[in-house]
Order: C-alpha cells, then sequence, then structure tokens
C-alpha cells in the first residue's frame, strides 16, 4: 500500500511540474521536444573531456523575473524557465524578449549531498550569453563576460548545511552591443535570428579534494609519435606527481609521469592507431594527481593521434592535408539552431543527430558558424570522425566587404573595450576546444564582420596554436595571412581568386533553396540563393553544383563547405527541414556524390 502511495504522489507531481512548463508559441518544433522530462533534463554529463565520478545537474524549472537594468534581486518572480533553455526560445515556457534595456533574473534552490561534505564545491555554466553574476545564499560568488564557454566559480565557503539559494543575473545586449552574437537580431529577418538570452547550456555542481585538476591540454604528434599531456591544478606543490595512463579499450598501452609543472610526455606505441574521418579512433585516458603516495584527484579523458597540415601536391598545388596525406575536406555549413530550443538542442540525442546525418550525407567536415556548441557536441564528432572547422561568433560592426580582392583600404578598428573583449572571448574558446581532435581549423572572421587588425589577430592564433590552421577571414577581407584563402560564392562553386602561397577554397557556396509546406518557421517570407519545388529539383540541382565543384579541385580548389546543413527560420536552403522531419534531397546521391569529392585527393 505504501509503494502504491508512493507512486500516486510521484506521478501527482509530475503532473503538477508539467502544468508548470509546456512549450510555448505556435512555431514548428522538433519531435525531442516532446521527450523532455522537466525533472531530467539534458542529464548528460557535460564535459567528456575531463570527467569525474561526481557530479550534480541543476537544470530544470528555476524562477525568473525581467527587471530594468540596475534594479535588485526581485522579491517576487514571474514565474517559471526551463533551464537551460533561452528566455526567448519555445522551450523555456517562457519565449519573451529581454533586451539591452532589462536584466534577467534566475533563481532556484539545491542540497549539497552529504557524501560532499568534506569537499570543495564548483558551481559551472556551460554557457551563458552575454554578462553574468552569480550570488549563492546572498553572497556574491563570481561575474563572467563571455556568451559561448563554460566557467565555474568556487562556492564552498557561501553554502549552508540543508537548502541554499541560487540567484543568477544575465544582461545580454543582442545587436545593440560589440560582443560577439553570431546571428541574433532583436528584429529577425531573412539572414538573422532569434536573439539568445541568458542560460543556454547545462548548470551543474561537481565535488572536489582541496586540490585538483583544472584543465587538461593534449597534443598529439604523429612524426614523432609522442603524446604530450599538459595538466593544470588549482594549488601545485614540489611533492605533487602527474600520472597518465593511455588505453586501447581496457588494455593500457603507455604510461608516463612528470613533477614540476612539466607536461607529460607519452611514447605512444610502434603501431598507433591514427584518427580520421575513415577511422576516428579514440585512446582513453586516465589521469591522476599524487601528492607523495596518496592519489588526491583523478579524470577520466580522451585523446587522439593526428595532424592537420598543409602541403604542395605534385601540380604545385597547395593542399590541406591529414596525417601527412592530401585530403579535400568538404562539409556543410551548420548553425546549430532548433525551433524549439533555439542555440540549445531539445535533448542530446538531437544534438548528435545533425552530426550523424552530415555523416550519412557522405560528408568528413563541418563549418560551424558563427556559434560555439557545447562540449558534447564536440566529442560527438571526435567519435563519429568528422572535421571541424570553429568560427569565432562574430559581432560589433565591420569594415567593407570586398570579397573579390585583396583588401586595398583601412582596415577597421574596434573600440578598445571591444578589440580587449575579442581577444578574451577567442581565448577562451580555443582554451576551450584545444583537446579536441576535431577542431582542424580556426575561422575568426567571417565575411568582413567585426575584422581587425587582420594579421595581427591570425599571427597570434596560429602561435598560439601551432597544431591547427587558421582561415583568416572567411569569404574575406582577404590578406596574405594565415593558411588559405576563402572565398564564397552563391549559388554554384566559381574559383575567381587563386594563392599559390596558401590553400584555396571555398568557404560557402550553394543555399538551394525549397520551402516544404508544414515544416516552415513563418508561411512566408521564406527565402534561399535559388528556389526549387520537389526532392528530384533540388537534389538535381546540388548534384550539378558538386560535378562544377570536382572539375574545380583539379584547379586549385582544396575544400569547399555548402550552405548548409538545416533551414534555419525563414531560410530555407537546408539539407534538411528546420525541425529536422523531412531530407530535402534524394540522400544517396548526394552521399554517391560527395564521397566521390571527398576521396578524390586521396592517394
Amino acid at each position: 500500500m505504501l509503494r502504491i502511495k508512493l507512486l500516486l504522489l510521484s506521478s501527482l507531481f509530475s503532473v503538477i511540474t508539467f502544468a508548470q512548463w509546456q512549450p510555448v508559441g505556435e512555431k514548428i518544433k522538433t519531435r525531442w521536444s516532446s521527450q523532455i522530462d522537466v525533472n531530467n533534463v539534458l542529464p548528460e554529463y557535460p564535459r567528456p573531456l575531463m570527467e569525474r565520478s561526481e557530479w550534480m545537474i541543476l537544470n530544470g524549472l528555476w524562477n525568473y523575473a525581467i527587471l530594468p537594468v540596475g534594479k535588485p534581486a526581485p522579491s517576487a518572480f514571474d514565474g517559471k524557465i526551463l533551464v537551460p533553455f533561452a528566455v526567448e526560445s519555445s522551450l523555456s515556457g517562457v519565449q519573451k524578449n529581454v533586451g539591452k534595456a532589462n536584466e534577467l533574473w534566475y533563481e532556484r534552490e539545491f542540497t549539497i549531498p552529504s557524501k560532499w561534505k568534506n569537499n570543495r564545491v564548483l558551481l559551472h555554466f556551460g554557457a551563458v550569453d552575454w554578462k553574468t553574476d552569480v550570488w549563492v545564499n546572498d553572497v556574491k560568488v563570481g561575474r563572467h563576460t563571455g556568451g559561448y564557454t563554460p566557467f565555474s566559480f568556487e562556492i564552498t565557503t557561501a553554502l549552508k548545511n540543508g537548502s541554499n539559494k541560487l540567484i543568477v543575473k544575465v544582461w545580454d545586449p543582442t545587436n545593440d552591443g560589440y560582443q560577439p552574437r553570431g546571428k541574433q537580431v532583436n528584429k529577425p529577418e531573412g539572414i538573422w535570428y532569434t536573439p539568445v538570452t541568458g542560460i543556454w547550456q547545462t548548470v551543474w555542481l561537481e565535488p572536489v579534494p582541496d586540490k585538483f585538476i583544472t584543465q587538461v591540454k593534449t597534443t598529439p604528434n604523429i612524426d614523432i609519435n609522442i603524446l604530450n599531456i599538459e595538466v593544470a591544478t588549482n594549488n601545485f606543490s614540489a611533492s605533487d606527481r602527474i600520472e597518465v595512463k593511455v588505453m586501447d579499450g581496457s588494455k593500457v598501452v603507455a604510461t608516463a609521469q612528470s613533477i614540476n609543472h612539466l607536461p607529460v610526455e607519452i611514447v605512444m606505441p610502434d603501431q598507433v592507431k591514427l584518427w580520421s574521418p575513415d577511422s576516428p579512433f579514440l585512446y582513453d585516458l586516465e589521469i591522476s594527481l599524487w601528492s607523495g603516495t596518496k592519489q588526491i584527484d583523478k579524470v577520466k579523458s580522451y585523446a587522439a593521434m593526428r595532424k592537420y597540415s598543409i602541403k604542395r601536391d605534385e601540380n604545385g598545388i597547395v593542399r590541406l592535408q591529414l596525417n601527412n596525406k592530401n585530403l579535400f575536406q568538404f562539409g556543410p555549413l551548420d548553425q546549430g539552431w532548433w525551433p524549439d530550443g533555439l542555440y540549445t538542442a531539445p535533448t542530446d540525442e538531437a544534438l548528435k543527430f545533425d552530426i550523424q546525418k552530415t555523416k550519412d550525407f557522405g560528408f568528413n567536415m563541418i563549418r560551424k558558424h558563427v556559434k560555439v556548441e557545447p562540449a558534447r557536441w564536440y566529442t560527438y564528432c571526435d567519435r563519429l570522425g568528422m572535421i571541424v572547422w570553429q568560427d569565432m561568433p562574430s559581432g560589433d560592426g565591420g569594415p567593407q566587404w570586398q570579397p573579390h580582392q585583396y583588401f586595398s583600404g583601412l582596415e577597421w578598428l574596434r573600440s578598445p573595450e571591444s578589440e580587449a573583449n575579442f581577444r578574451k572571448e577567442w581565448k577562451e574558446i580555443i582554451d576551450f576546444l584545444y583537446s579536441n581532435p576535431c577542431i582542424g581549423v580556426w575561422v575568426p572572421f567571417n565575411e568582413a564582420w567585426g575584422q581587425f587588425k587582420t594579421k595581427e589577430i591570425v599571427e597570434w592564433t596560429k602561435e598560439y596554436d601551432p597544431s591547427r590552421l587558421v582561415n583568416p577571414a572567411s569569404g574575406g577581407n582577404h590578406y596574405p595571412v594565415g593558411d588559405m584563402l576563402d572565398l564564397h560564392n552563391y549559388p554554384n562553386p566559381a574559383l575567381y581568386l587563386y594563392d599559390a602561397q596558401r590553400v584555396t577554397v571555398l568557404g560557402e557556396y550553394g543555399g538551394i533553396g525549397w520551402a516544404v509546406k508544414g515544416h516552415l518557421w513563418e508561411p512566408d517570407r521564406n527565402w534561399g540563393y535559388v528556389q526549387f519545388n520537389s526532392a528530384k529539383e533540388v537534389t538535381d540541382e546540388y548534384v550539378k553544383y558538386a560535378e562544377q565543384l570536382m572539375n574545380l579541385i583539379q584547379h586549385g580548389f582544396s575544400a569547399a563547405v555548402y550552405t548548409q546543413t538545416t533551414d534555419v527560420e525563414v531560410e530555407v536552403n537546408g539539407l534538411m527541414t528546420y525541425d529536422r522531419e523531412i531530407i530535402k534531397m534524394d540522400e544517396s546521391r548526394v552521399k554517391q556524390i560527395n564521397q566521390k569529392i571527398c576521396n578524390i585527393l586521396k592517394n
């Protein structure tokens, strides 16, 4: 009888909780939105590159309020919001705009598990757009600016026994500020989309010992068969030692140790397994921090042996190489937007879906366009074998765009505040993604938007991470710096500039549109660079462009990016509809021609 009563109470609680939240608005939604459990939202471990055994997700229903800038914390709230979905999204249960004149407040309570009592406690945010202030039990614990990278605060001394109160305040000026924002605007239209304000990635707690590992940075060198691992800690002493075990499945294949803050250099097995799109092999890592004979902290991670480089081929054309072999990199422009969650995929299954479909289409690369994804997205690219070109999210103003010639005018200058913020956020993005094997190319600028001090920014990027290639400005403005000359041309491929000293790539083309009724963000205003009315028509056009591209590869192109993975709001030029329900082309024909392109330079 007691069990029946408990089940009834649990069911009643679920009904009451659901009544406090449901997706709002009349726009199309994905099938995953109906799978959301408000008591278990995005429960997966959020940091696969540095995993501990204990953690607690704080996603779920929080209180929220929208108040004018400068007001104190609210004494009463406007209602419930489902974290981690942005307040403008359907899945937040709110769908309200905030704007630069207002601040978004969040509140919730949490209890620390009793078994954590002898640990320090870290409060983690996957990403919050844009300026975040955090209090625990009315004690200010931290501030962060930047909308795309994880951050954390130690909150141990602010905690109390029993219930703890967490308050978060967010301010985001969207396109009224200088900060990186990607495609967000206050008035969406055309290629510009709905704002994303506030918490949009997982919030979680983690217990750590007094002395703990804070960062793991892995750098492979396949030419000398060494895996270099830098491990940072919060407090390192001379007696501390870092130990790394490299695993192939359950088998330990290599071990190494270091002291005195030195990197751990691991000599890999002679028959090392290389990572590639065809064979995305990952070695598991066990990383331990020792003080004398006592293991203080341990994390799990993974790494891959692979190399991104360029080299001139037998015809004198500079080519992209993976693992010292020519590889034509070909993939879609992936903007990472969702009709129900905006920046946030409804579920982890949804997050993986776009990558898996890209693989199914026969591509070997994704250009992640002016957005940064949650850590788990990059781990799926690592596991599935997708090379990623990572854009810096664009922001602020920009100079005149001259895509068809090398830029001859004066470079645009940001304000000192804007420049400092760009440098800070770009460094944080590189630090965040450095150890993901999938990252092959950094792209600091796109189509001159926010472009400034190009030579300086590109040279800094190249020096800061010499293990990757740098595409200085996708689509221009063009300067003879970095590793690539990147052309954009719509709708068909075109090779109108060529650089004999660098790799020449087609950073965007395509945009073949089809407005599929019943799967549209809006019934009208839909557009593509060219428009068709059936799967056969768009597939025929896609294949026609692909055949043109194959011809241009022989004349100098070494990579290409097709626009785009999915429809996004009123853009209808996706391989799939915005709700991911309809694949708009003949998948087998697309895969066949894509595989020919990806394999065209292989020996």
